[in-house]
């Protein structure tokens, strides 16, 4: 399955959750946000939204600083 993370073409195994996507990129949970196809997914929600063919993931790191 091909889609779209952070503006770069990216291939999957199908099925794939949100969870898995992330678990998978490295990233942890608490610290990012994740959009998809331009709607933001609920944190309580990342296993259960399965990504499909041609979607458009964002995922942003929130950061602190000064």
């Amino acid at each position: 399955m091909n889609i779209r993370l952070n503006g770069k073409p990216c291939e999957l195994e199908a099925p794939m959750t949100v969870a898995g996507l992330v678990e998978a990129n490295g990233y942890r949970p608490e610290l990012i946000a994740v959009e998809v196809n331009l709607a933001i997914i609920p944190k309580n929600a990342y296993s259960t939204t399965e990504l499909s063919e041609g979607d458009v993931v964002e995922i942003v790191s929130f950061m602190g600083g000064g």
